[in-house]
């Protein structure tokens, strides 16, 4: 048994060492010149010049902009939606209520990609084509935030939600003061997943978008790392590091609440 969990351990640290590579290789491109972008020395010298270069190449303010405020807009109504949704099925008994959870599961089984054609066809129909707004449209209504919030509500005690019902709190009441409180952490964790993927989303965007002033992060940054353009690996990677820095912060700064909620969201 001890020599499989050394297996183990030494398995995820293999993995893990493999995951961090191309991150290693973004951070040490970045700082260093260009000639010392593919060659290892401990003694390179160090440089900020690829991050002023990138800053003025291309308007990374404006995509910066763009993408915080495309992530804020999803992650509010995501917030909202889902909280509603998983708080009704937490809570209430209603004809068909399994049926419909059941039916709300059937979304994460279906990829973005394939809705690709309707969704621009809706979203062309609405004239809301090269807005901010229409990236974010397809995805406020989240299956996986209905069923993660779904059961952390389940495990709060009914007994604290019938004590709020003797003080003659509302309905909406028992959900601001009970429910989302006590699933804090769940918030957080599925904060970070959300705001991981829709910063990160690029396919989409790449086909609603065609200007700057609605383009995020990762559209313009494939733009400005295109063949043509001509920038070397240092200043790509210096941008790299620009796109990916503030993710990377606020996973170090909520992991424990990350790992903690989905240990405790177990399947009711």
């Amino acid at each position: 048994m001890k020599t499989v969990n050394i297996i183990e351990t030494l398995g995820a640290w293999m993995l893990g060492a493999l995951w961090l590579l191309p991150v290693v290789f973004a951070f040490w491109s970045a700082f260093h010149p260009a000639e010392f972008s593919t060659s290892f020395e401990l003694f390179a010298p160090l440089t900020l010049d690829n991050f002023t270069k990138a800053w003025g190449y291309a308007p990374f303010p404006r995509y910066l902009l763009n993408t915080f405020f495309l992530v804020t807009m999803i992650l509010i109504a995501q917030f909202v939606l889902c909280t509603l949704a998983a708080y009704g099925f937490a809570r209430y008994e209603f004809f068909g209520k399994n049926v419909i959870f059941a039916l709300v599961l059937l979304q994460l089984m279906i990829m973005p990609e394939v809705l690709l054609v309707e969704n621009y066809r809706t979203i062309s129909s609405m004239g809301l084509l090269d807005t901010i707004p229409a990236i974010g449209f397809p995805y406020m209504a989240s299956a996986f935030g209905v069923f993660l919030l779904r059961q952390s509500f389940k495990t709060i005690p009914k007994e604290l939600v019938e004590a709020a019902q003797v003080e003659g709190v509302s309905p909406l009441g028992v959900l601001w003061k009970v429910y989302v409180p006590l699933a804090k952490s769940t918030y957080i964790a599925y904060g970070l997943v959300s705001v991981s993927y829709h910063w990160n989303n690029f396919l989409w965007p790449l086909v609603v978008t065609s200007s700057v002033n609605s383009r995020p992060l990762t559209v313009g940054l494939a733009i400005f790392g295109a063949p043509e353009s001509g920038v070397n690996w240092s200043i790509i990677t210096a941008a790299t590091v620009m796109t990916m820095s503030p993710l990377l912060l606020a996973f170090l700064l909520f992991q424990r609440q990350f790992v903690q909620s989905f240990m405790h969201s177990g399947i009711k």
